[in-house]
C-alpha cells in the first residue's frame, strides 16, 4: 500500500510538472513560527487573536522589530531619513516615530494568563504563559531598516535557524524585515568563506520561510533577496487589505456586518474576559501608548473616517498566521491552493517567491467581478465566527461553547482521473458538541489548471459526484472542496480538499 501511494505521488508530480511546493508541513506536526512586530495598533489586535490560536502552532519566538512607520530612535538625537517611498515626504527627519515600546507583548501575555485555564478546557496544546514570556526578545528597533548590529532578537532568530530541528520556521513579518535580515547577515558573517558555509547556506535556505505583509522597510530588497535568494518568501501586498484599515472599500456590503461595531461589541469586546477587553476598536476611548497619531479611540476621529463605535480597525498582519491554521484546505502544501491566509502564486522571476497582486484574483460572488482581495475576503464570515468561538472559550465552559466539526475523507485526497469519467466524492464529519452538520462540495475554479466548470451532483450531501469534462487535458487539475458547517452558535466550518489530476 505504501509503495502504491508513492507511485501515485510520483505520477502526480510528473503530470503536473511540479517538483517542489511553496511550503511544507512541519515534520513535528505543528508549524514552528517566529513573530516579528513593530507594535502598530493593528499588530496589537493581530497579537490578541494570535494568542487565542496559540495552540495551533509552535511559537518559538516573539521579537520586537521596527518599520518605516514605527521605530524607537537611538536616544542621541540622531536624525533619520527613510529609504521607503513617501515616508520621508510625510514625516521628514524625526528623532522618534510612534514607538509603542517593548513591553506591550508581555502585557498581553499577562492578560492571556488570566484566561489560559479556561482556554485549556476547550483544546489541548495552549502554551503556558511563562513559556510565551520566555520567548520575547528585543530586536533591531532604533530606526527603520536598521540591521547594522546584532541584537538579542536577531541572535535569537539566528539560533533557531541554525538549530538541529530541520522543520520549517515561518518568519512572520508584521513590520520590517530588518531583524530577520540581521540574523541572516550574522550567519553569513560567521560562516561565509569557511568549509561549513555551503551546508549552513543550504540548511537556512531550506528552513526559513518569510511571510511578509508589504515591504515595511528596504532590507528584504537590499540584503535578503540578493544574498539569500533561495529563502522562501510569501508576499502579501493586496489581499491583506480586507483585514486592514481599508476594509470598508474592499469588503462587500454583505460581509461588512462581521466587521461592524455591533458584531464586535456582542462577540469580542465585552463579557469575554480581560484579554479581549483590551482589543482596540474604533471609538473605544482607548489610546495606544507611544503612538499619538493613532487616535482611533475618539468618536470624533471615528466619524471623520466614517466609522461607527466599536467598528473593526485592522488586523493587517493576521493573514500571516491564518496561513498556518490547518483547517483542511491544504494550503500549506502549496500557497497557490488558497485558504484562510489568502492565495499566492509562484513568481515568474523568482521560483522561491510566492506573491499575490494583480495577477491573483478570485471571482467575487457578491460584486460579480474578479477581485484581487477576494482570495482573502471570501473567508471573512467563517474567520470571524471562528474568532467569536475562541472568544467564548475564554469565559465559557466546554458545554456552553461551540467547537469546530471534524471533517474526513473516505477516499484519497489526491486522485487520477480521465476525461469523461464519473468521479465519486465521499466525505464525512462529526461534531464534538453533537450539532447538526451541513455539507457543501464546491469547485475552487481559480486554483484549477483546468479552465472550466464542473457540475457537482448531490453537492449538499456527504457523497457527491462529478464528471470530468471531455476537453480536460493531460496533467490539468480540478480542486474539489468539502465544506462542513455546524449548527452551533457561532456556526463553525472546516474542510477537506480533493485534487483530481487528469491523465489520458
Amino acid at each position: 500500500m505504501q509503495k502504491l501511494g508513492l507511485m501515485l505521488f510520483v505520477l502526480l508530480l510528473m503530470l503536473t510538472g511540479t517538483t517542489s511546493v511553496a511550503t511544507a508541513q512541519s515534520t513535528n506536526g505543528k508549524p514552528r513560527t517566529i513573530i516579528t512586530t513593530d507594535g502598530e495598533v493593528d499588530d496589537v489586535d493581530s497579537f490578541v487573536r494570535l494568542l487565542l490560536y496559540a495552540n495551533e502552532f509552535d511559537i518559538v519566538g516573539l521579537v520586537y522589530s521596527s518599520s518605516q512607520w514605527h521605530y524607537a530612535g537611538d536616544g542621541k538625537g540622531t536624525l533619520f531619513t527613510s529609504e521607503m517611498p513617501n515616508t520621508a515626504e510625510r514625516y521628514g527627519e524625526r528623532k522618534d516615530l510612534r514607538w509603542p515600546g517593548t513591553t506591550w507583548m508581555q502585557h498581553y501575555i499577562n492578560q492571556y494568563a488570566k484566561v489560559y485555564d479556561n482556554l485549556t478546557k476547550h483544546a489541548n496544546g495552549y502554551p503556558e504563559p511563562d513559556y510565551l514570556q520566555s520567548l520575547v526578545r528585543v530586536g533591531n528597533i532604533e530606526f527603520e531598516g536598521e540591521m547594522e548590529k546584532d541584537t538579542e532578537g536577531s541572535d535569537f532568530i539566528k539560533t533557531i535557524l541554525l538549530d538541529d530541528n530541520a522543520s520549517p520556521v515561518y518568519l512572520q513579518i508584521w513590520g520590517g524585515t530588518n531583524t530577520v535580515a540581521r540574523a541572516l547577515k550574522s550567519i553569513e558573517a560567521e560562516y561565509k568563506g569557511t568549509p561549513q558555509w555551503e551546508a549552513v547556506y543550504r540548511k537556512v535556505s531550506d528552513k526559513a520561510i518569510i511571510y511578509a505583509v508589504l515591504d515595511q522597510d528596504a532590507t528584504y530588497q537590499k540584503y535578503v533577496a540578493p544574498n539569500w535568494p533561495e529563502v522562501k518568501v510569501l508576499y502579501n501586498s493586496d489581499q491583506f487589505w480586507s483585514f486592514a484599515y481599508l476594509w470598508p472599500r474592499v469588503v462587500p456590503a454583505e460581509l461588512q456586518p462581521y466587521l461592524s461595531g455591533k458584531w464586535f461589541a456582542e462577540n469580542i469586546k465585552f463579557n469575554h474576559g480581560p484579554l479581549l477587553e483590551e482589543y482596540y476598536l474604533w471609538g473605544d476611548g482607548e489610546q495606544i501608548a507611544g503612538d499619538p497619531e493613532h487616535t482611533h479611540g475618539s468618536m470624533a476621529e471615528a466619524k471623520k473616517y466614517d466609522r461607527g463605535q466599536y467598528d473593526f480597525i485592522s488586523e493587517g498582519d493576521s493573514p500571516a498566521f491564518f496561513y498556518l491554521l490547518d483547517v483542511g484546505l491544504r494550503s500549506m502544501e502549496d500557497a497557490s491552493y488558497g485558504g484562510w491566509g489568502g492565495r499566492m502564486v509562484q513568481s515568474d522571476q523568482n521560483p522561491y517567491r510566492w506573491e499575490d497582486g494583480k495577477h491573483v484574483t478570485d471571482y467575487n460572488t457578491y460584486t460579480k467581478k474578479n477581485d484581487t482581495t477576494f482570495p482573502q475576503t471570501r473567508w471573512i464570515d467563517v474567520l470571524q465566527n471562528d474568532f467569536a468561538a475562541r472568544a467564548d472559550w475564554c469565559v465559557m465552559s466546554y458545554k456552553e461553547a461551540n467547537h469546530p466539526p471534524v471533517v474526513k475523507l473516505n477516499q484519497p485526497q489526491d486522485i487520477v482521473v480521465k476525461p469523461g469519467q464519473k468521479v465519486n466524492l465521499n466525505g464525512t464529519a462529526s461534531d464534538p458538541d453533537g450539532n447538526a452538520l451541513s455539507y457543501r462540495w464546491w469547485q475552487y475554479e481559480e486554483v484549477d489548471t483546468y479552465e472550466g466548470k464542473v457540475s457537482i451532483q448531490n453537492a449538499d450531501k456527504k457523497k457527491a459526484a462529478f464528471t470530468v469534462p471531455e476537453n480536460a487535458k493531460n496533467g490539468q487539475t480540478i480542486h474539489l472542496i468539502l465544506e462542513v458547517t455546524d449548527s452551533g452558535t457561532p456556526s463553525l466550518t472546516r474542510y477537506q480538499r480533493v485534487i483530481a489530476t487528469v491523465a489520458k
